[in-house]
């Protein structure tokens, strides 16, 4: 476990690496970025922006999403992958906005957790990039650098690496912290290998140290 003091020089390190913290999903209104987490599972964000932009075009607004069926939602989601459950959450989804939430994307975690396909890194994502609220997004990259960097030991629990970072992360910074981990991990920290002696946290990153101490 890393104290908050290391904490926060990691994340200053990123920052000065990333000035510039987004979501790579291409979305204007909330509920459109709730469909875009929901395409990007297993499949990438590149390709989700490919398809929301057909998908969005036919679809521009929530209430006509809606009225789609999901046949016709998975006609135009099917190179997401898993096109038959992504479409059928989709309409769920916004079907119960419409229904139930007045046309609005809930705020609560417990209120976002009941949508269907959306669980805690989608309704992170939501809380944080929408409501501004302290959120830690743990996907594929988030949990690989937090076990790299020594945030965790040997996990790919998403709730246990969000609880380990929710204890030393300024509350602030967890939103920005988690994009800028996709970031690095796409170029820098990849799951192919992590490049130690490219990387800006080599001085202070377990595996990093560890690495540049072997050559």
């Amino acid at each position: 476990m890393r104290t908050k003091a290391d904490t926060r020089q990691i994340v200053e390190l990123l920052k000065q690496e990333y000035p510039v913290s987004e979501c790579s999903l291409t979305y204007s209104e909330a509920w459109q970025l709730l469909v875009s987490v929901r395409l990007s599972a297993q499949c990438t964000d590149a390709r989700v922006n490919i398809v929301t932009k057909e998908l969005f075009a036919k679809y521009p607004t929530l209430e006509s999403l809606a009225a789609a069926s999901p046949e016709e939602i998975e006609a135009i989601v099917r190179p997401c992958g898993l096109g038959k459950s992504k479409a059928r959450d989709l309409y769920g989804m916004a079907n119960m906005v419409m229904h139930e939430y007045g046309g609005r994307v809930p705020e609560a975690m417990e209120d976002l957790l009941r949508l269907p396909g959306v669980g805690r890194k989608s309704a992170n994502l939501i809380r944080g990039d929408i409501f501004g609220l302290p959120a830690v997004v743990a996907d594929t990259h988030c949990i690989r650098m937090a076990n790299r960097i020594g945030f965790v030991t040997d996990t790919k629990d998403p709730v246990q690496v969000e609880r380990a970072l929710v204890k030393v992360l300024p509350p602030e910074e967890s939103n920005d912290f988690c994009h800028r981990c996709v970031m690095h991990g796409r170029v820098v920290c990849t799951a192919r290998k992590a490049l130690c002696e490219q990387c800006c946290l080599r001085e202070i990153c377990r595996t990093g140290k560890k690495t540049l101490a072997a050559k």
